[in-house]
């Protein structure tokens, strides 16, 4: 079985928390089921779950891991520079990213509003971009944008492979397999 659920924000990764915070058991009912990966409390989107081992270790090994892709709101003008940098790779503090597949974009349409909303300086504008990685390191993305100097406001994974949000309102899920 395999359950597409678009996590929400400030929601834990895991279905029990020991001091009562938001987590997958407050969305999701079914039986034996386990998260492919993990996204931030602070992040939201895309998330896999399943009950299949076999699948679950194909989803997560880093010799087979698919592109992710994540839909993030940035503090500044996102340059053409900073985009230059993460198709490079970035040196990290635990080494150097692989390259990104980095673009600029407008905000997308399907976004949903968030709660809380993000913060807003009325001086600092902020950009969209989509951002397309194979690793998983601990909090890359924002790792990576804060490193050319991008700080990230907003995360959304629309993607992993070849499953993505579709029309999964965040908080809602579905089964596929």
């Amino acid at each position: 079985m395999i359950v597409l659920f678009n996590k929400p924000y400030n929601v834990l990764t895991k279905f029990t928390d020991e001091d009562g915070r938001a987590n997958l058991s407050d969305y999701i009912k079914i039986p034996n089921v386990y998260a492919a990966g993990r996204l931030d409390k602070d992040s939201e989107g895309l998330l896999l779950l399943t009950d299949d081992g076999k699948l679950n270790h194909q989803l997560t090994d880093p010799k087979s891991k698919s592109y992710k892709t994540y839909v993030v709101q940035v503090e500044g003008d996102f340059s053409d520079e900073a985009a230059r940098k993460l198709r490079l790779g970035i040196l990290l503090k635990d080494g150097k990213t692989l390259p990104a597949k980095v673009k600029k974009i407008v905000p997308p349409d399907w976004i949903w509003a968030r709660t809380p909303p993000i913060r807003e300086r009325k001086n600092i504008p902020t950009s969209w971009i989509e951002i397309s990685i194979k690793e998983g390191k601990n909090r890359q993305v924002r790792r990576m944008t804060a490193a050319v100097g991008f700080p990230t406001l907003r995360l959304i994974r629309s993607s992993i492979g070849q499953y993505d949000l579709g029309s999964l309102k965040s908080g809602e899920y579905k089964i596929i397999k």
